[in-house]
This record gives structure tokens, sequence and C-alpha cells, in this order.
């Protein structure tokens, strides 16, 4: 019974990290106001702590992560989850 709820629990993870993953700056994320080239601040105009940091620039930045070093991992994470279902239905 655990490993059911643990199975769906990776689906949701990787759904979630697929959806981070695809979306697009130019077209998306500049319209809402979250491109990575509004929030980072011009050379010497910005605090250099990161607890002075705003939640919506973290999440920025953590979107330009996510897209930037997840992109070879979730491809292959995909490919074995796609595999895994058309095998194991």
């Amino acid at each position: 019974m655990f490993l059911f709820g643990f199975g769906n629990l990776i689906y949701i993870v990787v759904l979630l990290i697929n959806a981070m993953a695809i979306l697009s700056e130019d077209r998306f994320l500049a319209r809402v106001g979250m491109s990575t080239t509004i929030s980072e601040p011009a050379f010497g105009g910005g605090s250099s702590g990161a607890s002075d940091q705003s939640i919506t620039s973290k999440f920025i930045n953590l979107l330009t992560s996510v897209r930037t070093l997840m992109r070879i991992p979730l491809i292959v994470v995909n490919m074995f989850i796609i595999l895994y279902e058309i095998v194991l239905g």
C-alpha cells in the first residue's frame, strides 16, 4: 500500500519539474514579470545577502536553475517512466 502512494508521489514530482522546465522565459515569464532580466540588478546595484532577496527572486532563481541543471536528467527520467508505463502499464 505504501509503494502505490510513493509511485504517485514520484509522478507528481516529475510532472511539476517538467512544468517548471518548459516555461518559456520570453513568452510567459516576461509577461508575468518573472524574467531573469527583470530580477537581476545592475552591477553593484543589488544586495549580496541571500536573506535580503524576495520570495519572487528566489522562485525565479529556482526556475532558472531547474531549466539549466535538470534538462538532461529530466529527459532520462521521462524516458524511463514512459518505458515503464508501456511495458508494465
